[in-house]
C-alpha cells in the first residue's frame, strides 16, 4: 500500500494508524483487567492470539500452495523473540501501572533506529535523533515518577520491575518489527502473518505446558474472564493483520505508538482532578453531618 496524491487516500492510511492505535489500547485495557482479577497467565493470553492468527492466515496459506519466499528457521527466530517480548509485556502490568507500561512501550522506536539503522542500512535524519533523544529523556523521567510512587498507591504494585519488564519487551519488539518490515517490504506480509501465528502458537504451546500450567488452574474461567481472553485475541488480530499495511508508510507505524500514550496522558490527568476533588467532597458531608 502506497500514498498516493488524492486526499482520501491519505485520509484512509490515518484511519489505520488510528485502527493500530485502539487495538494496542484495547490489547493494554484488557490486560491490565486480567491482570486486576488476578490472572496470571501471560502465554496463554498470547497462545490464544497466535491461535487466531493461525486459523483466519494459516488457511490463506495453505490454500495457496505455494513454497515459502523466507525459510522457516528465520521465522521461528523471530516468532520465539515475539513471543517473548508478549510474555513480558504482559507480566510487566502486574507490577506497573498502566499508563507507565504504555508510556515506555514506546521505547520501542529509539530500538528499531538503531536496529535499522545497522541491520537494514536506514538513515535518520539530525530531527529524528532528536526526536528520538526527547523520547528517552520523558521515559527516564516516568521511571523517576515511578521510583516514587512505589509504596504510595498500592503495595501489591512494584513499579520498577514492571518498568524494567517493559523495557525489556520493547527491546525485543524491536527486533521482532524490523524482521517485520523487511519481510513486509521485500517479501510477503500473509506469509510473514501465517508464520508467526503458527510457530507463535507452536512455542506458546510448548512454554504454558511446562511453566504456566498451574497458573491455568488457578483461573477462575468466568464470562468475564473468557470474554477478556477473546478480546485480547481479537484486538491481536486487529493489531497483527493492519500493521503490516501501515509498515509501508513508516510515519504512521509511529504515529500510532504515539496516540495511545497522548490519550493515556489524558485520561490520567482527569482521573487525578477527580482523585482531587473527592477529598473534598467527603469533607463537606462531614461537616453537614455534624451540623445535623
Amino acid at each position: 500500500m502506497e500514498i498516493k496524491s488524492k486526499p482520501w487516500n491519505m485520509l484512509f492510511l490515518v484511519f489505520l494508524g488510528q485502527l493500530v492505535s485502539f487495538s494496542m489500547a484495547v490489547c493494554s485495557f484488557v490486560t491490565s483487567e486480567i491482570s486486576s482479577l488476578g490472572a496470571d497467565a501471560r502465554l496463554t493470553q498470547s497462545f490464544f492470539s497466535y491461535l487466531l492468527l493461525a486459523l483466519v492466515y494459516g488457511a490463506i496459506l495453505l490454500h495457496r500452495q505455494q513454497k515459502l519466499l523466507i525459510p522457516w528457521y528465520w521465522y521461528l527466530a523471530l516468532v520465539f523473540i515475539d513471543v517473548q517480548g508478549n510474555c513480558l509485556a504482559i507480566k510487566a502490568y502486574h507490577y506497573s501501572y498502566i499508563t507507565s507500561v504504555n508510556l515506555l512501550n514506546c521505547c520501542t522506536i529509539p530500538w528499531v533506529m538503531i536496529l535499522t539503522r545497522f541491520a537494514l542500512g536506514t538513515r535518520y535524519s539530525f530531527w529524528q535523533f532528536v526526536g528520538a533523544g526527547t523520547c528517552m529523556a520523558g521515559l527516564a523521567l516516568v521511571l523517576l515518577s515511578d521510583s516514587n510512587y512505589s509504596d504510595m498507591q498500592d503495595a501489591s504494585k512494584r513499579p520498577l520491575w514492571g518498568d524494567a519488564l517493559i523495557i525489556a519487551a520493547t527491546f525485543c519488539f524491536a527486533f521482532s518489527n524490523v524482521g517485520e518490515e523487511y519481510c513486509v517490504k521485500n517479501k510477503d506480509k500473509i506469509e510473514f502473518v501465517a508464520m508467526l501465528g503458527i510457530l507463535g502458537m507452536l512455542v506458546t504451546g510448548i512454554q504454558l505446558s511446562l511453566f504456566e500450567r498451574k497458573n491455568i488452574e488457578a483461573i477462575n474461567w468466568s464470562p468475564t474472564m473468557i470474554s477478556l481472553f477473546i478480546g485480547f485475541a481479537v484486538a491481536s488480530l486487529v493489531f497483527s493483520t493492519i500493521t503490516p499495511c501501515v509498515l509501508k508508510v513508516n510515519w504512521l507505524y509511529y504515529l500510532a505508538y504515539a496516540v495511545v500514550p497522548i490519550g493515556l496522558i489524558i485520561y490520567s490527568m482527569n482521573e487525578s482532578s477527580d482523585d482531587e476533588k473527592a477529598p473534598s467532597t467527603m469533607e463537606t458531608e462531614t461537616q453537614y453531618e455534624q451540623l445535623s
